[in-house]
């Protein structure tokens, strides 16, 4: 057992970046301590940096992670005079070589031991450890011969459909779903790939397929004193790419005992290898209400808000009071849980496009004062393309689940996030789902629903929100205040979230306009506006409701109807060139990443849809495949290129 002395501190380098380090900082500072940002140059004048009490720059964002960088940041520490160092929760909370350089650079680490992140870090070892100590785990193999073949011979003993995960891996990454025996060599070279990218460490372990469980973890604390306990579970099922995109306390699924039973197994985990801190232990829950440990995250989560709505706990609190050597504040049967807690995930993201990370300036940046809202943004802030996709979460807390769920529903209509891609309007729709709002929902929900979900908006929707854009693209740069005289018909052409639109509208005096579209005649009239703010309420056909946009050139970003729409203004453009077009069998990065893998060559044959150029982004792999059957005409990129948005990867002629 660690000896019981204290460890006290006063100033705390926070070793991580964005609403992590703004939380961490938020604590810090009301239980009195300084603290110490580090910043990549991409985030110099990020908030998390402009807050703290001092900061110091650690590099470069690319091509390697300046933020997890152990030797620039224990620098850090020793340049501003931190004693302590809160690892956030991101890689470096689970990075057992940089809590040991914490510790032997005489830095309080705000987190586990070293020996303790070794032993539930690695996925293989942790599973290990459990098995031995009687915890349920799913069947699989781990073993440290990671040759192809070896895994092949495994994966067919293992059987279909199975999962292919790093064991240094966390957040989805370098985790594939593998359904059939030929996709096996394509997924595990992707994962590899992806886990080396993220962590350093390509080595990964196979798990058969629990078939559409329930993503539940138990948030665990405990104290150099031999106290341990468990603060209930979260249902973090909703995920897509196997990243959690909403959770909640308590989940729908878990019952008084079915809670006491997988708190006991945590918290006799915990125990077992001597922990200090704050944990989370992750369990699939199978249909029958079986349970199997699946991993331990050796820190606290991005989702520890919800616990702490439903609890009334600080969790960093604790952290930093459990760190600094004092016993837990209270024993497990002091533990009381109140209401319903749900969190969403407010992800920089294209959903319609198969959630493809998006990057770029964020204009206009508005979020619901009702909700606890962890974000790191100010209106104008860059979005930049080196980090997770994830730029804000939104908490909503409520007696019951469904006040919950109807609190955060409305402050997702109210937010306003205009200038980059997000998915907003994806998460509304998820909360909506009759499965989620019934409680239903597993780790299939989205797979099992994405028509529904990732549906195209309805006619009427459309037809609306045109009329408003055409309101707004003829008053042009002046603001939406200004008008047209009277009886003046103008027709606009402009392309609304991709689709061609042309609209004469005429305006008729005192602030009304009349629209024709699509065989509809439309009235439109201005209540109010601030151009400043880019908000207006406005009466469609009657029907009065605010409007929020902002206007760059001939781009408008418009949130109308509960829907955010991108509207281009076509009117003053020329037509597009043929050789520009969608099928000029020219292949174009759909975002800004680096070039990862280039699967075909110059002047190889390839197939309408085959695989040819992997791009990472946002710590993510994606997939550009051919978008026509030919032959490799140009090849423009190789593998570590940084290439942005709509740039040509390679040209595809006929065969």
């Amino acid at each position: 057992m660690t000896a019981h002395t204290s460890t006290p501190f006063h100033k705390i380098l926070i070793a991580n970046r964005g609403e992590i380090a703004l939380r961490i900082q938020r604590t810090a500072h009301r239980l009195g301590y300084r603290t110490v940002a580090v910043y990549s140059t991409a985030d110099a004048q990020a908030r998390h940096v402009l807050e703290a009490d001092q900061a110091v720059c650690i590099g470069e964002p690319a091509p390697r992670d300046s933020y997890l960088a152990i030797d620039k940041v224990i620098a850090a520490a020793r340049l501003s005079g931190a004693d302590a160092v809160h690892p956030g929760y991101g890689f470096l909370a689970e990075n057992e070589d940089f809590a040991a350089a914490c510790r032997d650079a005489g830095l309080v680490f705000i987190g586990p031991s070293p020996e303790a992140i070794r032993a539930m870090g690695d996925k293989a070892g942790a599973k290990a450890l459990m098995i031995a100590a009687g915890v349920p785990c799913i069947p699989g193999w781990q073993g440290e011969d990671q040759r192809d073949e070896t895994l092949a011979l495994e994966a067919a003993a293992i059987g279909w459909p199975l999962m292919i995960k790093a064991t240094a891996g966390g957040g989805g990454r370098g985790m594939r779903l593998v359904t059939r025996a030929e996709d096996f060599a394509d997924a595990l070279r992707s994962a590899r790939s992806e886990a080396l990218g993220a962590f350093g460490d390509g080595t990964v372990l196979l798990e058969r397929a629990i078939v559409e469980p329930r993503h539940i973890e138990i948030q665990v604390f405990a104290d150099r004193h031999g106290h341990a306990i468990h603060l209930g579970e979260r249902d973090c099922s909703v995920q897509r790419r196997h990243q959690k995109l909403v959770e909640e306390a308590p989940s729908p699924a878990v019952t008084p005992d079915l809670r006491a039973r997988m708190g006991e197994v945590a918290v006799a985990a915990v125990r077992a290898i001597r922990y200090e801190g704050a944990g989370t232990l992750e369990f699939l829950l199978d249909r029958e209400g079986r349970f199997y440990f699946m991993e331990m995250n050796t820190r606290l989560q991005v989702e520890h808000p919800v616990t702490e709505a439903i609890t009334g706990l600080d969790l960093v609190e604790w952290q930093l009071r459990v760190a600094a050597g004092e016993p837990l504040p209270l024993a497990q049967d002091e533990v009381r849980f109140h209401g319903h807690a749900i969190e969403v995930r407010l992800c920089a993201e294209d959903a319609a496009r198969g959630f493809m990370p998006q990057s770029g300036r964020m204009h206009r940046w508005e979020m619901p004062a009702a909700l606890r809202v962890e974000h790191a943004l100010r209106p104008g802030d860059e979005v930049p393309p080196h980090y997770d996709s994830m730029i804000a979460k939104l908490v909503a807390h409520g007696p019951t689940r469904d006040e919950a769920c109807r609190r955060l529903r409305r402050g997702l209509h109210e937010a306003v996030a205009l200038g980059v891609t997000t998915n907003q309007g994806f998460l509304a729709d998820v909360l909506a789902h009759p499965a989620f709002a019934a409680g239903q929902a597993t780790t299939a929900f989205i797979d099992q629903h994405a028509d529904t979900l990732l549906a195209a908006p309805s006619a009427d929707q459309r037809r609306r929100a045109a009329a408003v854009a055409a309101w707004l693209l003829q008053a042009g740069e002046g603001g939406a205040s200004a008008g047209l005289p009277p009886r003046w018909p103008v027709g606009l052409r402009f392309e609304l979230d991709g689709q061609a639109v042309q609209v004469p509208i005429v305006a008729q005096g005192e602030g009304r306009w009349g629209l024709d579209w699509d065989g509809r005649s439309h009235a439109l009239a201005l209540q109010a506006v601030d151009p400043e703010r880019g908000w207006a309420r406005v009466a469609l056909d009657g029907l009065a409701e605010t409007v929020r946009w902002h206007r760059d050139g001939a781009r408008l970003c418009l949130r109308f109807d509960g829907r955010t729409w991108s509207v281009d203004d076509l009117s003053h453009r020329a037509a597009l060139r043929a050789d520009e077009g969608p099928g000029d069998g020219k292949l174009r990065a759909t975002m800004n990443g680096r070039v990862v893998a280039v699967l075909a060559a110059l002047g190889d044959t390839v197939q309408a849809g085959q695989p040819l150029v992997t791009l990472e982004a946002m710590k993510m792999e994606h997939v550009h495949a051919a978008p026509c059957a030919g032959v490799i005409t140009a090849l423009s990129v190789a593998v570590g290129d940084q290439v942005a948005t709509r740039r040509v990867l390679l040209e595809v002629g006929g065969a």
